[in-house]
């Protein structure tokens, strides 16, 4: 009981220790177009100005706001350091960098980026394009970088997602084909869900009482697997119609709401679910639960989307592609978690240490995602 206690007291450390799990994930954008018959690459690069501040130290004053005076004086520095980070290489030629435009600012739904134009000139594009990425690399490994890539004679885009472990990749002059859309867009998906905490946790919310039963006010463990494993598809596969549904009519336009709300309500989301396995008020019916709240967190998927870019030649192996990466990543999460909890379900440290310590760490910690978002903190 001690050590659980010590552990519940040092939350409040472990949740300012890692603020960005409140946020999605560090991510830069850049669009990427060759002219045809010519050897010059346009490029435009969004980075976020809190990245650019923890690498450069942006805020001078150091009263917490980012002013574009701050940026301005240090657009030099912002286009020296991006332009180090990315090589643009063809026909074993690296590719030569120029200012194309002034630096401007934009807003992204997670806050404000500054807008870099370049120009990479290469010797030519007779061979396909090399690219190495490596911004933020060294201080957040979880960085990616989201590129459209537009062919010479091509209006069709080409998703790429550059990351630790896809660092070097080659940008196809042709544009791809069906099969190369559908797998890129699967990674992506299997990829977000695994990077996605606020969705990983209400899912694994609603799941911990699965291998469990509630009789006389108390939790036991269930008697057999089966009936765990049938409580378990119906939460997952619920959360995954929901989610599949506003994925689609999100990414297709049909239904917009502001991230902030989406955000806000996905972290509620996630405390409610956490809540309800300390009082067990939705016995039996958390596949609701899951459906309902599954329908926003579609929304925060279809974000994600947007973000990487969607073909619209292929519009719809886009959508497939990722939502099943989705479901994949999902299972791949359960295979680990079902038996484990099923092994555990009898102990004391099961349904007291997992189930009521863990579902009150994970409230206490979506609160504190709920107070982020809500107040842009």
């Amino acid at each position: 009981m001690k050590r659980w206690l010590l552990f519940i007291a040092l939350l409040p450390v472990l949740m300012f220790q890692a603020p960005a799990w409140a946020h999605k994930p560090s991510d830069s954008y850049l669009t990427l177009r060759a002219t045809a018959g010519s050897g010059d690459i346009a490029v435009r690069w969004d980075i976020a100005l809190r990245d650019l501040d923890y690498v450069l130290q942006l805020d001078r004053n150091g009263n917490g706001e980012i002013s574009w005076g701050e940026v301005r004086q240090r657009s030099e520095d912002i286009t020296r350091l991006a332009t180090s980070r990315l090589q643009l290489s063809s026909a074993d030629q690296p590719c030569t960098w120029t200012t194309a435009g002034p630096l401007m600012l934009d807003k992204h739904s997670d806050g404000s980026y500054a807008v870099l134009s370049l120009t990479a000139q290469c010797a030519s594009l007779s061979s396909a394009l090399k690219a190495r990425y490596s911004l933020l690399f060294d201080v957040d490994p979880s960085h990616r970088g989201l590129v459209q890539w537009i062919g010479p004679g091509s209006e069709s885009p080409q998703a790429l997602v550059f990351g630790t472990e896809s660092a070097e990749q080659t940008l196809a002059l042709q544009a791809q084909g069906p099969w190369q859309t559908l797998r890129q867009y699967l990674v992506d998906g299997v990829w977000h869900i695994w990077i996605g905490y606020d969705h990983i946790l209400f899912l694994l919310a609603l799941l911990l009482p699965a291998v469990l039963v509630r009789r006389q006010g108390q939790w036991e463990g269930a008697p057999r697997f089966s009936g765990a494993a049938r409580e378990v598809v119906k939460v997952v596969t619920a959360f995954t119609l929901a989610h599949s549904i506003t994925l689609s009519l999100a990414a297709l336009g049909v239904i917009s709401l502001p991230s902030r709300l989406v955000e806000s309500a996905i972290a509620a989301s996630v405390v409610l679910a956490a809540l309800n396995n300390l009082r067990g008020t939705i016995e039996g019916r958390r596949w609701v639960m899951a459906f309902v709240f599954g329908l926003l967190h579609g929304f925060g998927f279809a974000s994600v989307l947007a973000d990487l870019g969607l073909p619209q030649g292929a519009l719809a192996l886009a959508l497939v592609g990722f939502n099943v990466g989705v479901e994949l990543g999902q299972l791949a999460i359960v295979a680990i978690f079902l038996p484990v909890a099923f092994a555990l379900r009898g102990t004391g440290f099961y349904r007291f240490g997992v189930l009521k310590v863990g579902s009150l760490l994970v409230a206490l910690l979506a609160s504190w995602w709920l107070a982020q978002r809500l107040f842009n903190l």
